[in-house]
């Protein structure tokens, strides 16, 4: 445990800063999930919706630090290639 008053409020804001961040990253998961069983379910409209919904949102994941911009580019490719190939198998 932390004896010096900085780093016990350094301890504060840290915990603080765990739960915000925790909170954020289940907020783009659970966005990131909702596209992904949209287009399990086979729906085109609601897929591209929820992946429209789903890019703001990692996105700002990367302005507030919470996760690399690669890893970013990494989900919404491998969301947009799953609903590319939703979409060619809806118009085949």
């Amino acid at each position: 445990m932390a004896n010096i008053a900085s780093a016990k409020k350094r301890a504060r804001q840290n915990l603080k800063r765990y739960a915000l961040n925790k909170s954020h990253r289940s907020r783009m998961r659970t966005f990131i999930k909702k596209a992904i069983k949209a287009v399990e379910a086979g729906d085109l409209a609601t897929a591209q919706e929820a992946y429209r919904k789903a890019v703001p949102v990692i996105d700002s994941m990367v302005n507030k630090g919470i996760i690399h911009k690669n890893n970013a580019a990494r989900k919404k490719s491998r969301l947009n290639a799953r609903l590319k190939a939703l979409a060619q198998q809806a118009s085949a």
